[in-house]
């Protein structure tokens, strides 16, 4: 780039605001020489692709290797080093007392449920470690909302440029592409980094961060959420230990669970746009030396166009989906702990960290602004409740042998026909194995 840095033919703020006003809302016919000299840039053609290929080779160490812009390995570096910030060694005294509350919580969630306890021994996590665990199945949430954002900037250079660039913008666009990609995981790497000090258990994120489904336990994270509790510790770490092992029980049973609700995400990415009216009306206020506002922007996701109706179905059937299994979850825990004294101010302390905004509720705000409503999460509970009571465990639970018999947003809401169905006596057999047998094609 030239060295305008004071005098001539340096790029001051006011011809910079213009160019870029004018740039992002798509004006046509700026000089192609004038705009080189506004943004200091060279006004030879080949220059200005060299130019192009040293900035493609700088943002080169924040690309990913997959040609998408995202750099996963050092996003995850990055939030592993801010995960090692205040990390304490795991404490032999922590790890007894989990341990102990497995023991006893198995016994206990073998007679609340009819899925198969786990077979793996659980896993305890430091928080760099949890980290380094959990970055597959976030770049798996990710990795279609970061490609669409970063192909929606790209497209939306291409229709706003200025023509004379027009043989130039296959280079300029991969270099958006990359450089938005980029920024996409530097903010997730922050993400998860803040994440590692307040998960508690391997599913508190609301989906399992093993593909071979076994608990996990953050002690650090644990020792001190049940330390601020006035609750005995020992019923504490029960009763989480319940939720993390029922949560990775119905994962190991439902092996399609996981990955519906990515296919979920990645029908909501894909119709991700740019609105070009925000970016305009950025541009007329953007401050050259002020460029937090610029990346605040980006941030907030400022310049993606509203949710299309499509989208908005997409976003209903993943908090449906997410509402199902947390639903589940509480119920079976609730069954499985009812010897404990103190569960039901377990559970209320569960929720009230819900409602100020716990892992699940962060994942999904930060990945999708998907804000889950409590409403739905106690609906779904009591759904699963009036079915247990209606026809048992066994055929509640066989509900999630199959994607297609999974209870329907209706259901959630008014579960008498479900449990109508659920109930009713045939001479072929029971509705529920009838429909299951007919997927399964025998």
């Amino acid at each position: 780039m030239n060295d305008n840095s004071t005098n001539g033919g340096g790029m001051s703020p006011e011809d910079f605001e213009s160019f870029l006003r004018d740039f992002l809302a798509g004006q046509n016919g700026m000089d192609a020489d004038q705009l080189a000299k506004i943004a200091g840039l060279p006004s030879d053609p080949a220059a200005l692709a060299k130019m192009i290929e040293q900035m493609k080779a700088a943002i080169g160490g924040l690309a990913g290797e997959s040609g998408a812009g995202v750099n996963w390995e050092l996003a995850t570096k990055q939030a592993r080093e801010l995960a090692k910030k205040d990390a304490r060694p795991i404490s032999e005294a922590t790890r007894k007392a989990i341990s102990d509350a497995i023991s006893i919580g198995t016994l206990w969630l073998n007679g609340a449920t009819q899925i198969a306890e786990l077979t793996t021994e659980p896993k305890y996590l430091s928080r760099d470690i949890w980290v380094a665990d959990a970055a597959v199945l976030f770049q798996a949430l990710a990795q279609p909302v970061a490609d669409r954002m970063s192909e929606a900037l790209s497209e939306n250079m291409k229709a706003n440029a200025p023509e004379e660039l027009a043989a130039l913008l296959g280079d300029a666009s991969s270099l958006m592409k990359s450089a938005g990609g980029a920024l996409f995981a530097m903010q997730l790497g922050q993400a998860l980094g803040k994440l590692s000090a307040e998960v508690l258990t391997g599913g508190d994120i609301g989906l399992p961060i093993f593909k071979d489904q076994r608990a996990a336990f953050v002690p650090q994270n644990l020792e001190s959420f049940v330390g601020g509790l006035e609750i005995e510790q020992d019923q504490a770490y029960i009763y989480l230990a319940v939720r993390e092992m029922a949560h990775a029980r119905l994962f190991k049973h439902s092996k399609w669970l996981a990955d519906a609700v990515v296919s979920q995400i990645s029908g909501y990415a894909a119709g991700i746009t740019i609105d070009n009216s925000r970016i305009t009306e950025i541009a007329e206020d953007f401050d050259p030396n002020n460029t937090d506002e610029l990346r605040r922007a980006l941030e907030s996701g400022a310049f993606i166009a509203e949710r299309t109706t499509e989208q908005n179905l997409a976003l209903d059937r993943i908090e449906t989906t997410l509402a199902l299994i947390e639903g589940w979850v509480d119920v079976v825990t609730e069954d499985a702990t009812k010897l404990l004294p103190k569960a039901a101010s377990l559970a209320e302390a569960i929720r009230r960290r819900r409602a100020t905004g716990g892992p699940a509720e962060q994942t999904f705000g930060t990945l999708l602004g998907l804000e889950l409503r409590p409403r739905k999460l106690r609906e779904a509970a009591s759904m699963w409740r009036a079915i247990g009571q209606a026809v048992g465990a066994e055929k509640r639970d066989s509900l999630w042998d199959h994607v297609d018999l999974l209870p329907r947003a209706e259901d959630i809401a008014d579960p008498g026909a479900l449990i109508a169905k659920l109930s009713g006596d045939n001479s072929d057999g029971d509705e529920l194995d009838r429909a299951l047998r007919d997927l399964l094609g025998e």
